[in-house]
């Protein structure tokens, strides 16, 4: 069955076009959408959640249209968004068991009780939520999206700000969604977490899908060998190198990367070159392609654009109620 699907998805604000005639389809599968602060993320999102309307094309979850069916998308879809939504001064029973009232769900004691079971809460579920860790939270807000048994949950940016034990424990949570039939749509920043998690990835940018497919087939476009040199300083300040036999890939920091066909043969190559130039290094490696490489190729360098504004779109919401 297929999840989520849209044709020409489009969205203004303004002039500003912050997706661009999206087009996808997603079935039972751990998706994530990746892209740069502006590139049209928590846009889509919101959109499919049927918190923002389309300017253009067209959306479905489940077979249900988001403009036209959207209380029944409601019914079948979950989304925590990627601020902390519990409130402390509730337990962590107390927080579910709202959902579950909000959801009109039957039996709600027993889903509650469930729903914080499955995400390992029990123990603590009547202690106050101002006493959990934020990897705790996190799951508190998990065990409340699942409280209706969704069959599409939304996750934007799931893990940000949590230590690595909690990152980890999160991601494992999230599998198991995926096994009890459910879709799960992530937007992330963590490429090391998209490229171990997600079944199939799509890179946004300016609005736009410039890239899609599993993180193995997209890693397997470079079919090259990565070479990181640290130089010293801020390597953004430099005029981009142009090495025959090598294709620029970026900077982060003060790191300079390159594609290329032999790694081992490209090493001196850039070095002298580098050296030439008056360029000191500091460092160099050579290494597999990683889904970091493949965002800097269909991205580059790009600056951020001030694409959508989700707190102030909250404030809005708030004031017209």
């Amino acid at each position: 069955m297929i999840a989520i699907e849209t044709h020409n998805l489009t969205r203004y604000y303004g002039a500003l076009r912050a997706v661009d005639h999206l087009d996808l389809t997603i079935e039972n599968e751990i998706f994530g959408l990746l892209g740069p602060n502006g590139s049209g993320k928590t846009t889509t999102v919101l959109m499919l959640t049927t918190l923002l309307r389309p300017s253009e094309g067209t959306a479905s979850i489940c077979g249900y249209d988001v403009l036209t069916k959207g209380t029944e998308v409601r019914k079948h879809i979950s989304y925590v968004p990627q601020d902390m939504a519990v409130d402390i001064k509730l337990t962590g029973r107390e927080n579910v068991l709202f959902y579950a009232d909000l959801y009109g769900v039957d039996n709600p004691k027993d889903r509650t009780d469930e729903a914080l079971g499955i995400m390992e809460l029990s123990d603590r579920a009547d202690d106050l939520t101002k006493t959990y860790s934020g990897g705790m939270r996190r799951r508190l807000e998990l065990a409340q999206a699942l409280v209706h048994e969704p069959d599409v949950v939304f996750l934007d940016e799931p893990t940000l700000g949590l230590d690595v034990a909690a990152r980890k424990k999160i991601w494992e949570h999230i599998r198991s969604l995926k096994k009890t039939g459910m879709t799960v749509f992530v937007t992330t920043h963590y490429m090391d977490e998209a490229d171990r998690y997600c079944d199939r990835v799509g890179i946004i940018s300016s609005g736009r899908i410039t890239a899609l497919g599993s993180p193995p087939a997209l890693k397997a476009r470079l079919m090259k060998d990565v070479v990181t040199i640290s130089v010293e300083g801020e390597c953004s300040s430099l005029q981009e190198p142009v090495i025959e036999g090598t294709e620029y890939l970026g900077c982060t920091g003060s790191d300079l990367s390159f594609t290329a066909e032999n790694g081992r043969e490209a090493l001196p190559l850039l070095a002298d070159a580098l050296g030439r130039s008056g360029i000191r290094i500091r460092q160099m490696s050579l290494r597999e392609p990683t889904l970091d490489d493949v965002f800097l190729q269909v991205v580059g360098q790009q600056e951020e654009t001030p694409g959508f504004n989700e707190q102030k779109f909250r404030i809005m919401l708030r004031r017209r109620r």
